[in-house]
């Protein structure tokens, strides 16, 4: 997910008990809550998830979710979180989603009184603290988390990173660009990909390796550094074949991409100081969860020189929740952990 520091409007600081929706928006999926705010919590009231392919547009899901909902009461306010720029006629600019949004004629559509927008990650960011120890998967670093900033990054239909900055007066959660920095190497191989990605661009973004496509394109340039035929045309297809331990393309396919994550994520602890922690997110780790923990990742994580002993006092874990990005939109919304004046 590519991560934009855009919002359509600032939070409104609800304080109102009134049931509203959130939505995470992505290029393959999209998951809607009925939420309220409950004590400083988000309290998720009903949830579903809709495959984007199944429906003409946003609102679309939207409506859909709506009228299967249990309750009667009417919805009058909405939050989305998405990758994407806001224009100022209410229209997203997003690389990733499979259709055009019109925020505004969503908003008309269903019916709605608000109907706001935040950055997917910086969402996911302000979900971290609602998220309970059972969600984490620790894979590098001490038990005992540390203070200071945190870093909340993974590969979806893109990649997606946010800092959580804690301070005296609240958190501020900054979105960053992430994703769109330029891919780096750190062996023989990795180079010989990098090449290929070469040959039809100028700038090979991170997130054109590290993402559910990026995934597609390593697998289609090793093969062609290998001189062999690639085999899958999906994500899926080519962590069930890494998986299954039958096809040496595949499985090397997927130990590049965990190296080459460790290295970025790596890199990132150090340009965002985020010795608070890092938690891993987006929809592509989870599915390649036993594969991770057995990679390289931490290996290329850690092998940054002198700052190794500093790396080694980060947390990192992975975040195995589903509801991530309905819980941290319907924060942001609520303006649960902004600033406020002191």
């Amino acid at each position: 997910m590519t991560a934009l520091n855009v919002r359509a409007s600032q939070p409104p600081h609800a304080t109102s008990a009134a049931p509203f929706i959130a939505a995470d928006v992505g290029g393959t999926h999209v998951r809607v809550g009925l939420v309220r705010g409950n004590g400083g919590r988000v309290e998720v009231l009903e949830y579903d998830k809709f495959a984007c392919a199944d429906f003409a547009g946003l609102a679309d899901v939207l409506e859909r979710f709506l009228q299967g909902l249990a309750s009667a009461q009417p919805v009058r306010a909405g939050v989305i979180a998405c990758a994407g720029h806001a224009l100022p006629d209410g229209t997203l600019l997003s690389a990733n989603l499979p259709w055009p949004v019109s925020l505004a004629d969503i908003q008309s559509r269903l019916g709605l009184a608000d109907f706001r927008l935040v950055n997917d990650f910086e969402a996911v960011a302000h979900a971290v603290g609602q998220v309970g120890t059972q969600a984490l998967v620790r894979l590098s670093g001490p038990a005992q988390t540390p203070d200071g900033p945190v870093l909340v990054v993974g590969p979806g239909t893109g990649l997606g990173a946010a800092v959580r900055i804690p301070s005296p007066r609240g958190t501020v959660v900054l979105a960053t660009e992430a994703g769109q920095a330029a891919l780096t190497t750190g062996n023989e191989l990795e180079m010989a990909v990098l090449r290929e990605f070469l040959r039809d661009r100028s700038h090979v973004p991170i997130e054109h390796a590290l993402s559910g496509p990026g995934l597609v394109r390593l697998h289609h340039a090793l093969a062609a550094v290998r001189g062999v035929p690639p085999l899958h045309d999906s994500p899926r297809a080519i962590s069930e074949a890494a998986s299954a331990g039958d096809d040496p393309l595949a499985r090397d396919t997927l130990a590049l991409f965990c190296g080459l994550l460790g290295s970025a994520i790596g890199d990132m602890a150090l340009l965002y100081g985020a010795h608070g922690g890092i938690h891993l997110a987006g929809g592509v780790l989870p599915q390649i969860r036993d594969f991770l923990l057995q990679s390289d990742f931490v290996a290329r994580f850690l092998d940054k020189g002198t700052m190794r002993e500093a790396l080694e006092r980060i947390p990192v874990t992975l975040v195995e929740h589903g509801q991530l990005g309905v819980l941290g939109a319907a924060g942001w919304y609520l303006g649960l952990d902004e600033q406020h004046p002191a």
